[in-house]
């Protein structure tokens, strides 16, 4: 196996740093990609404003989350005390790796001054280079030079990954230009960062950002709901925020509330069952005994209740986030919204999809009716309960129908 070993102090991870880790992937041919948040960086302080070690640990799994299964986060040198020295890293490595060719990911001063680390004999027993190169700036003989130089001292292998568009930030400009957005500052920094890590900082206050959750505009909401999900869910969430707008617009509803309701519909969706029942409890949510274990019905209430209590959301958009997972009696145009532009939006793939597609541009309710039989049939498919507000639900539409 081959594995990628990509270190930094990540305060914050921003999309240069993802450019790369996405080069060393594929031009590498990585079956892992460790991304290393450092401890204390030998080379350096940290910033004042720094985030905490498990800020930047969990800031630097979101953007492994956003590169892909072979990309993960850890925790190496965080749980060292000291200074994280790459030799010790890459030592450890290979002792939990034995068998497994590792790689050291670097920029263009690094790798230049490689030789000049802390004990880089280790670093090149244990781990080839691989340094990243901006095909316009560096010089390819500088390299040829360089990776010459460092085979006939350390019998290093070495290797080049071509970057040639990168988004250039430092981390320090950027910390900067995330707490004087909220000064006047007119640059966004959203467009140096991978919306859930933007999002996590706003979540989190870093950096000198205050935002203030209960007042979010809809582009620092979406970033905040992206940061409390994975990124395989995301294309999801912006299939339902577009066909529920659409939905609204046609249909006579307001569009700013379905567009934040869908924003906000899965926030709490990889909570595990614990957190799920104390936020139900914390905000007075009564459960039922099929919702007391299932953590598929409970995101539905516990993301209603953020959206209420948290995010201060108007309480239809709130009441439709409740009942978007199983309908209810008496359901609102917007709550039928939710409902359908959850079951059918662009990335939706199953047989009767377009039927429900084509119907709820004619008749609401038809095609909640729709929706509603194909879920029961479904869940009664795979020997799953039924909740009851999902039958009341069909039984109340079906009624209005007589």
């Amino acid at each position: 196996m081959k594995i990628g070993i990509y270190g930094g102090t990540f305060d914050p991870p921003h999309l240069g740093h993802m450019e790369a880790a996405k080069a060393a992937l594929d031009q590498l041919g990585l079956d892992r990609l460790l991304i290393i948040p450092d401890r204390e960086p030998p080379h350096k302080d940290l910033a004042a404003e720094a985030a905490t070690p498990q800020q930047r640990l969990d800031m630097a799994a979101l953007m492994a989350d956003g590169l892909g299964p072979r990309a993960e986060a850890s925790d190496l040198e965080l749980r060292r005390e000291g200074k994280s020295y790459t030799a010790d890293t890459v030592e450890e490595l290979h002792e939990q790796f034995p068998e497994d060719e590792l790689w050291l990911l670097m920029g263009t001063d690094m790798f230049l001054t490689v030789q000049n680390w802390y004990q880089p004999e280790r670093i090149f027993q244990y781990a080839g280079v691989a340094a990243f190169s901006r095909s316009l700036e560096d010089s390819q003989e500088m390299f040829d030079q360089q990776s010459e130089y460092l085979r006939e001292t350390f019998a290093a292998r070495t290797t080049v990954i071509d970057l040639p568009q990168v988004t250039e930030i430092a981390s320090r400009d950027l910390r900067r230009m995330l707490a004087s957005e909220w000064t006047g500052g007119n640059v966004d920094p959203g467009q140096f960062l991978w919306t859930p890590v933007y999002g996590y900082i706003l979540r989190e206050h870093l950096f000198g950002t205050k935002a203030d959750l209960s007042k979010l505009s809809d582009k620092h909401l979406r970033a905040v709901s992206y940061s409390m999900v994975k990124a395989k869910r995301l294309p999801h969430i912006k299939g339902i925020e577009e066909t529920a707008v659409a939905l609204a617009k046609f249909w006579g509803v307001d569009e700013e509330m379905a567009r934040r309701a869908a924003i906000l519909h899965d926030c709490t969706k990889y909570w595990e069952l614990e957190p799920q029942l104390a936020t139900c409890e914390k905000y007075g949510v009564a459960l039922d005994e099929l919702e007391q274990t299932s953590v598929k019905l409970l995101h539905s209430k516990t993301g209603a209740a953020l959206a209420e209590h948290v995010f201060c959301e108007p309480k239809e958009e709130c009441e439709a986030i409740f009942s978007h997972t199983t309908g209810k009696a008496g359901m609102t145009k917007l709550d039928k919204i939710l409902y359908l532009a959850d079951y059918m939006e662009p990335t939706r793939d199953f047989d009767g999809v377009e039927e429900l597609r084509r119907l709820v541009w004619e008749d609401l309710d038809q095609a909640m009716i729709l929706g509603l039989e194909m879920s029961i049939e479904e869940l009664k498919e795979r020997g799953v309960p039924v909740h009851r507000n999902t039958l009341a639900a069909l039984e109340d539409l079906q009624r209005r129908q007589q």
